[in-house]
């Protein structure tokens, strides 16, 4: 014996998120549950172009923060893609996802923008957003060294997107709650 802890086992992925570049300027997002079933959908023109940068961003946010009741934490116990929208067949989101849709929101403004936020820019614009829509729940705090990680994983995923040739597809495991 060493004396030192063993590393923590990995956590299995509960979900495998992929993202295909279509040779005709689209995308598709599929998400294949540890049971095999399979959600996914197809984006064409504008939406082909923000939705793989916005599903990243979730992914990282996600990741870096540990959420396990999120967007991907939803696809992975079951939510279907088109769950995510109106009619909401599956009713509100958890506050969590709720929470984590408004932090990827302005993370994807703030790109659009050009522009990045400290923790503390981050924060003041979270409860803003959190006001203006009226939510009960508490803006989660994210410290600059969150958000530096967060960051640092959303320009990876990007990399790793730009990279992936037309008709080619980008393969990450997601495990809810885990970083």
């Amino acid at each position: 014996m060493t004396g030192r802890p063993s590393p923590a086992p990995p956590v299995a992925p509960r979900l495998v998120v992929r993202l295909k570049k279509g040779r005709d300027g689209s995308a598709t997002l599929s998400c294949t549950r540890a049971d095999g079933s399979v959600t996914w959908q197809r984006n064409d023109g504008a939406r082909a172009r923000y939705f793989p940068l916005h599903d990243l961003t979730h992914l990282a946010v996600e990741t870096e923060l540990g959420a396990r009741r999120a967007f991907y934490g939803l696809v992975a116990d079951g939510w279907e893609l088109a769950d995510f929208g109106t009619p909401w067949p599956r009713g509100p989101l958890p506050p969590e996802a709720e929470a984590v849709e408004r932090v990827v929101g302005l993370l994807d403004t703030a790109r659009a923008q050009g522009r990045t936020w400290t923790g503390a820019e981050l924060a003041a614009e979270l409860a803003h957003a959190h006001a203006a829509h009226g939510l009960a729940s508490t803006p989660p705090t994210i410290t600059d060294e969150a958000l530096a990680r967060i960051h640092r994983r959303m320009h990876e995923l990007f990399a790793q997107w730009d990279a992936v040739p037309p008709g080619e597809a980008l393969e990450l495991p997601f495990a809810p709650g885990a970083r």
